[in-house]
């Protein structure tokens, strides 16, 4: 029996399972592509697209609202990422990519280390502090992987794709125990930055920072 072939959105994004991401469709082969998503209530496929293609790991996602509809088609839609997966192989035969894929999760359950989600918590909430509100997904704090609820606040497209590919909880949150420290620093530099520079153009650190 062939396997079903999942529609592929290529973008400079990473999806996350259990996360919201907003789209704007407005490519004629994306506008068919969503059109039969939607027929088929069904999933499709979010894929990192660099200078050199689409990488081999991404998440489905499904439409949970078409927000609008344009006359000419265009359409504003929120989507939530669903499952990780790998392609296997990559299909051309419609406007947009298909790619045969296999469904991957975490393979262990090592336990976190409570000193580990400490700092990852402390950091997360100080990065949050530095956001506007209204650009801060509220977290699911009882998802066993927490680790994509909190990693939604860095938007490194590198580090993000390296916490999908990652088959374990523990992993990912050590992980932002070591990269949240360095990015919490780089966020409060450019946030004294903007709140200095209208007033005299300059950028001077605080003591400490």
């Amino acid at each position: 029996m062939q396997q079903e072939l999942l529609p592929l959105f290529p973008l400079q994004v990473v999806l996350f399972p259990r996360t919201a991401l907003p789209l704007h469709i407005f490519e004629e082969r994306y506008k068919q592509m969503i059109e039969e998503v939607l027929r088929g209530k069904s999933e499709f496929g979010v894929v990192l697209a660099g200078e050199k293609g689409i990488v081999n790991m991404g998440c489905t996602a499904t439409v949970e609202k078409v927000v609008k509809k344009y006359p000419d088609g265009r359409m504003d839609l929120l989507t939530l990422g669903r499952r990780r997966f790998e392609i296997i192989m990559l299909n051309d035969e419609k406007s947009y990519l298909r790619g045969a894929v296999e469904f991957f999760d975490d393979e262990e359950s090592e336990p976190i280390m409570p000193e580990v989600r400490k700092r990852v918590m402390e950091a997360y909430n100080e990065i949050r502090d530095l956001e506007p509100p209204e650009q801060i997904q509220k977290p699911e704090m009882a998802d066993p992987q927490l680790s994509f609820q909190l990693a939604q606040v860095v938007p490194d497209v590198d580090f993000r794709q390296t916490m999908l590919a990652t088959r374990s909880e523990a992993d990912r949150m050590r992980r932002l125990a070591e990269f949240f420290p360095t990015y919490t620093t780089r966020r409060r530099q450019m946030h004294h930055a903007r709140s200095v520079a209208p007033r005299n153009g300059h950028a001077k650190w605080p003591p400490g920072v």
